[in-house]
């Protein structure tokens, strides 16, 4: 019989008489095993305060820029640099607690991927987790916007309605998708702090949208009328594209991976 995971004990030479676990040696998991759940409670906090997080850097950096340089490359590199080390330490800290989906589009995925037999979130998680992600990014640009000494709340006016940025966002959301699912069902979602941060970071630049990909995202970046804001007006649409875009990701798994198997996407 395996004892991996027992605690190791000591034996009283005289009597034979097992003693108390010796310090730090127990009980511990299994190696391999999945770690308990956290409380759905924990776990919608972790989604708010990530998703918060990350408005906060794309806003921030992004007011930063443009009060550093009238270069709009620049602008846009600074402010794709400071998204990607963002992403990427925040999916590392909060990805074993929620997921750290903060991102609607991958936990509505998931749920479709869950109800099609594979893992993922029940339809109440998501229905916790999406109001979380949502108030999150809200939260993450008036935060930003009070740290640069800006309107808490100014909406947006940069209209981003056109057609070619809608595509933008098709492509942008279909390939994060893609890649969470992917590593999924590859089981190698280690990677994924490394993966998806480069993978927006480089969408900023391919993608003609600058690759927002995310609903929560793009409902709290109309709060702020700065470099990274987005009109409200605009937001409909762009949040329309990006669940299109989860669509043909969740696809283009199915065709290139099959089946619905692998860990949830939000487990790294």
């Amino acid at each position: 019989m395996s004892t991996a995971g027992a605690p190791v004990t000591t034996t009283d030479a005289g009597t034979g008489t097992a003693l108390e676990p010796a310090p730090g040696t127990g009980p511990h998991p299994a190696p391999g095993a999945t770690p308990p759940r956290a409380p759905l409670s924990r776990r919608a906090a972790a989604e708010l305060v990530g998703t918060a997080a990350l408005v906060a850097v794309v806003v921030g950096s992004g007011i930063q820029a443009t009060e550093l340089s009238q270069d709009v490359g620049v602008q846009l590199l600074a402010n794709s640099i400071a998204t990607v080390f963002g992403l990427g330490v925040l999916i590392a800290l909060l990805g074993p607690v929620s997921g750290a989906h903060f991102n609607p589009a991958v936990t509505l995925a998931e749920w479709w991927t869950a109800r099609r037999g594979g893992p993922g979130v029940t339809a109440r998680e998501a229905a916790v987790y999406v109001p979380a992600q949502i108030t999150g990014g809200i939260g993450g640009a008036v935060l930003a916007n009070a740290m640069f000494a800006e309107p808490a709340v100014a909406w947006s006016g940069h209209d981003r309605s056109a057609g070619h940025l809608l595509l933008g966002e098709v492509v942008a959301t279909a390939g994060l998708v893609l890649l969470i699912f992917g590593l999924a069902r590859t089981d190698r979602l280690r990677f994924a702090p490394v993966a998806v941060a480069s993978y927006i970071g480089a969408a900023y630049w391919f993608t003609s949208s600058t690759s927002f990909a995310n609903p929560a995202v793009t409902v709290g970046r109309a709060f702020s009328d700065t470099f990274a804001g987005i009109a409200p007006g605009s937001v409909p649409g762009f949040v329309g594209m990006q669940l299109i875009g989860a669509v043909v990701g969740l696809a283009l798994v199915a065709q290139l991976f099959g089946g619905t198997g692998g860990r949830p996407a939000g487990n790294p």
